[in-house]
């Protein structure tokens, strides 16, 4: 079938689909929201949701009529899996992209890191840039367990002299091979993960309200005690 956009008032209003939740952010977002349909074995049971670039300096204060963070944080909340793209020769890590990473702290274990277009860059400069994408990520994230980090050159446009090295060279194009098959294997198995993470899911919020019940069966007997205590004393004093 050919692709069909659909706007994102009318994909917010369809019954099958998803985003109904979307509307409350109001018509400025819904504006600018669309959704794409197309055949694809690999979209047979996923969607990838493409959010627009963080911004810097005054940008990210007049840029935006929405609130971005609690857009982020709303599709992060039912995502299986977050990808944030770096490009390797433009590495910054702007103040709303610390936002959005903040918000994003709860969803950790979904994050997946991609350092795009590395072909601009050599074999030097890439081991610095990486190194300068962890400490960086820690820094945010702040935790020594950072997400996994896929390196790759994800577009068309690679005509620099560094980018014929890459391709020239058997080494680093069996790099960025292995790098795709195995981005491209855990987006295949999202699926059957799904599953298992919202079996956990299930699990630990099961446990989180046999503990709220203990709390409150042992608050309510605490109570019950010292209603009966101070009802005794006050018989006794009548007495």
């Amino acid at each position: 079938t050919e692709e069909q956009l659909v706007p994102g008032h009318a994909l917010c209003m369809r019954k099958d689909s998803p985003f109904h939740g979307l509307a409350d952010f109001g018509n400025s977002f819904l504006s600018r929201f669309a959704g794409t349909t197309c055949s694809s074995p690999l979209l047979a049971n996923i969607t990838l949701i493409d959010t627009p670039g963080v911004l810097s300096g005054r940008k990210q204060r007049d840029g935006r009529d929405y609130d971005y963070s609690a857009v982020v944080e709303w599709f992060a909340s039912r995502a299986d899996m977050i990808i944030f793209m770096f490009d390797a020769h433009k590495l910054d890590i702007s103040d709303e992209l610390r936002s959005v990473m903040e918000k994003l702290k709860p969803h950790q274990d979904k994050i997946r890191i991609i350092l795009n277009k590395v072909q601009q860059i050599d074999t030097q400069q890439l081991l610095r840039v990486y190194g300068a994408l962890m400490w960086s990520l820690g820094e945010v994230l702040r935790t020594p367990e950072v997400p996994r980090v896929y390196m790759g050159s994800f577009w068309d446009q690679d005509a620099s002299n560094t980018a014929a090295d890459w391709r020239n060279s058997n080494a680093l194009a069996e790099l960025l091979e292995r790098e795709k098959v195995d981005l491209v294997r855990e987006l295949c198995a999202l699926p059957q993960n799904t599953i298992m993470r919202r079996v956990s899911s299930l699990v630990k919020r099961a446990r989180s309200v046999k503990v709220h019940a203990y709390i409150i069966h042992y608050i309510r007997k605490q109570i019950a005690g010292w209603a009966t205590v101070t009802v005794w004393d006050k018989g006794a004093k009548q007495r």
